[in-house]
């Protein structure tokens, strides 16, 4: 696949740079370019993120930071099982557990929130760092609710990082998540208020919480260039009909046109 000439490679973290250093250098610099434009596209263009993490993974699939990458681009285009595949690789390459609460979300993708619960109350959740493990909180929450168990998905979330006013870089998406699971509970007035708290930490706008809000609050945001195309086709639709009235004024009055193009009365026309 084709790599933009701005991408130099030395755009990626260094951690995933050393990495790349047990490869030969011009074989480490086409996987480091190839590693950008997986996070540059990541967002925007998921499959084309994927065909890029697919290059990498061909070149350098023993290294950690290849494996991860494409288990997050196969991810990010909902290929679930082939990204648990890679994540697990890469557990098992570097021994951590960064990737835990992911593998646990690819579990509900496949269809398996038991599994999900089961990984949450595992061990491994311990040694997650706090956004970690408010990440690990919101999978389980969400497999409560693949479960129908919308109060056990509300009390899941119920935590201290909820409760509190400092705004951490999960605020924002687990208060979105908890207005989110009160809603569905039928719980609106509540629903409402945490919405309001989410617009308040969502300073980079990561969820739509400003959009359910005002979904609540009855508020219709109006499309002026949909308004102003509707007047045309309306003003379209008026001149036309204006035409077809002067063609059946003009052809109840009887004229006609003659060969020349003048106009004459139809009792003026010979044979």
């Amino acid at each position: 696949m084709p790599i933009p000439e701005d991408v130099t490679g030395e755009e990626i973290d260094k951690d995933v740079r050393q990495e790349l250093q047990s490869l030969p250098k011009g074989l480490a610099e086409d996987v480091a370019k190839n590693l950008v434009m997986v996070a540059r596209l990541i967002d925007e263009d998921p499959e084309g993120a994927y065909g890029y993490s697919k290059v990498a993974l061909r070149l350098a699939s023993r290294v950690a930071a290849v494996r991860e990458a494409a288990g997050f681009a196969a991810y990010a285009t909902q290929k679930y099982s082939e990204a648990l595949a890679e994540f697990r690789a890469a557990r098992r390459m570097t021994g951590n557990v960064e990737l835990w609460p992911v593998m646990a979300d690819c579990e509900r993708g496949l269809g398996r929130p038991e599994k999900a619960l089961d990984m949450a109350g595992a061990p491994e959740v311990h040694k997650l760092d706090k956004a970690g493990q408010v990440e690990m909180r919101l999978v389980a929450a969400g497999a409560r609710r693949d479960m129908g168990q919308l109060d056990a998905a509300i009390v899941t979330l119920q935590s201290p990082e909820l409760a509190s006013n400092s705004v951490q870089p999960w605020t924002a998406r687990l208060r979105y998540a908890y207005a989110d699971a009160l809603l569905a509970a039928g719980r609106e007035d509540e629903a409402r208020e945490w919405f309001a708290k989410a617009v308040e930490s969502d300073k980079d706008g990561s969820t739509d919480a400003s959009d359910r809000l005002a979904e609540l609050d009855g508020v219709e945001f109006v499309d002026a260039f949909a308004d102003e195309d509707d007047e045309d086709d309306e003003d379209d639709e008026g001149d036309g009909e204006a035409a077809e009235n002067v063609v059946e004024e003009v052809e109840e009055a009887g004229v006609v046109e003659d060969e020349d193009g003048e106009d004459v009365e139809e009792g003026d026309l010979k044979d």
